[in-house]
This record gives structure tokens, sequence and C-alpha cells, in this order.
């Protein structure tokens, strides 16, 4: 799990990376990464304007060893050799998303949840909606494991990356961290 930074920056980096889900985009400073989404969605052009208003500074595109590590993170994990992340990240949003967030971060690698289940570890049983939305407005795909929420009934639900991604990230880790994932419960 990622750990979380503390203040703002005067320049964020943006970079492109790869994957088997198409391109990605990530956005960091010196201190953490603060977006990562998939760059074939509108989704992606939305957050980095959304985050250079929110922060007045801009963003450039380059690298920083944040952004390395966020690159090369993903990249193990794609490739089935990476359980967790330890790039720091900043979650931006309010008392109530960072909340959701923090229990999302808890999920374990080849588990689900249903909105219901998230809405209790978040004390907040009957609040199943607010969960939903406050867990897609997320802002780090994968790294805050959104995709790992589901329907009580077993169906996806909704996913901001198209669910065909959130299939696919379910299989993989299934494939690859089932065995882990059974350890840990």
């Amino acid at each position: 799990m990622g750990a979380l930074a503390q203040n703002q920056s005067d320049t964020y980096y943006s970079k492109t990376v790869e994957s088997p889900l198409g391109p990605i985009v990530l956005v960091a400073d010196d201190r953490a990464l603060h977006i990562l989404e998939f760059s074939n969605e509108d989704r992606a052009d939305f957050e980095t304007a959304r985050h250079q208003k929110r922060t007045g500074a801009p963003i450039v595109a380059g690298t920083n060893p944040i952004l390395e590590q966020a690159a090369q993170e993903l990249s193990d994990y794609f490739a089935g050799k990476l359980s967790s992340f330890d790039t720091p990240i900043k979650m931006w949003g309010t008392d109530f998303q960072r909340g959701v967030w923090q229990a999302l971060l808890t999920i374990p690698m080849a588990v689900t949840w249903s909105y219901k289940e998230l809405a209790i570890a978040v004390n907040n049983p009957p609040g199943v909606r607010a969960v939903a939305q406050a867990n897609g407005a997320n802002q780090l795909a994968i790294i805050v494991p959104c995709h790992r929420v589901i329907q009580s009934d077993g169906k996806l639900g909704g996913y901001g990356g198209q669910l065909w991604r959130k299939q696919w990230l379910l299989d993989h880790e299934k494939k690859h961290f089932a065995a882990e994932a059974g350890q840990l419960l």
C-alpha cells in the first residue's frame, strides 16, 4: 500500500506509461503520486485539469523519482510480481472520500468487497450510495483499488476506467495473487 504524503508542490510532472490496459497517465510532485488514470478516457484529462486548478501549479511533461517508482511498480504488478505498492500517494478529496479510499487500501489483492461491506468498513452502513460515489471519485486507480469493490449480487457495478478493465484487473489479481490473499484471510 502506498505511503501517504503531506503538503503540495510548486511543480507537478506527468508521465504516460504503457500497460496491458492501454496508456496510463501518472502525475506526481517530488513527494507523492497524485493521479493514476487511464489516458484514453476523458477522465484523465478531467483529473489533470482539476488538479491543476486545485493546486494552481503547472503540470509539465517529465519525470522524477516518484513517477519512476510508480511506473516500475505498475510494470511489476502487471507482470504478476508485485502484490503491494510502496509509491507515496496523496489523496485529494473530502474527509469522507479519503476515509473511503483509506478503507480501499485495506482490501487485499484478489479479494473483493461489496459496496455494502465498504460502507460498513467506514462506519456508514446506510451510506452505500455515498460510498459508491466516493469509490468512483478515486484519482489513483489500481494503487487505491476501487476496482475491488463490486455489487452485493456479485456483478461488477461501475468503474470509471470501463468495466472491461475492472474485470481484467480482478482476473489478473485472481490469477497472480489469489494464493497470497488466501493466506491473509
